[in-house]
């Protein structure tokens, strides 16, 4: 068996461990009963809001712990920034989100750089070696591009600069930089989901909920930002 296919099994098995592991606490701490009715989750937000009034230090350093940890098992973006948003509001969600993902991503980043570069390099390097000299330029600045881009899938944009020798600081501020528009957007909407939730008596239907402004800004922001990238892509090839 070869050094990926093993990294990959070994992969999968802490995935399995940390999602049984989630669903265990999610199923143990709530049932069906929690989600049948719009005031019973209204009510669940109120104790989750009661948290974090409470033990917002406890509560923001778990979620960094567990975003660091996700970023690191390769998983996306977008969920942990909806879910911060919808815990922490935009804004402190929106600094909280993408220092976490940073972070996260240059952990990632050390382990594949010191680690697995011979790997990385012969896996990735023919598919994207028109970057290489791009990112020999200016790194910062091509790492913001990137970043803000997203050319590729999240795990892969934290492991793809390994083949390129990013510096540290430029990786982690170019990913810092770039990623903030696009976390500032799902971390809006995951606030907006989280007003939402008391605006009506009853479940809403899909387009009630898309006219509330809380929901459609975030929407129109981001889909800015996919025309704003696909240009960006035509531009830099």
């Amino acid at each position: 068996m070869d050094k990926s296919k093993k990294i990959k099994i070994i992969l999968g098995l802490i995935y399995l461990i940390v999602l049984s592991l989630f669903l265990y606490f999610l199923f143990s701490k709530f049932n069906l009963e929690d989600f049948s009715s719009l005031q019973i989750i209204q009510k669940n937000v109120d104790n989750l809001n009661s948290l974090k009034s409470n033990n917002f230090i406890l509560l923001s350093l778990a979620f960094f712990l567990f975003t660091v940890l996700w970023v690191f098992l390769l998983g996306f973006g977008t969920p942990v920034a909806l879910i911060g948003g919808f815990i922490f509001e935009k804004w402190i969600g929106t600094l909280l989100i993408t220092f976490s993902l940073t972070v996260g991503s240059l952990c990632l980043y050390c382990i594949g750089k010191y680690f697995f570069y011979d790997l990385l390099k012969d896996k990735l390097l023919n598919k994207f070696h028109k970057l290489e000299k791009v990112f020999d330029d200016k790194q910062f600045t091509v790492m913001v591009i990137f970043r803000f881009v997203g050319i590729v899938p999240f795990f892969v944009a934290n492991l793809l600069p390994v083949i390129f020798n990013i510096k540290l600081k430029d990786y982690f501020f170019g990913t810092f930089i770039g990623i903030m528009p696009a976390i500032f957007i799902m971390s809006s909407l995951g606030s907006g989901i989280n007003k939402a939730i008391y605006q009506f008596e009853t479940f809403p239907s899909l387009y009630t909920l898309i006219m509330l402004p809380e929901i459609y800004f975030p929407i129109l922001g981001f889909l800015l930002i996919v025309i704003i990238s696909f240009f960006l892509k035509k531009k830099f090839k």
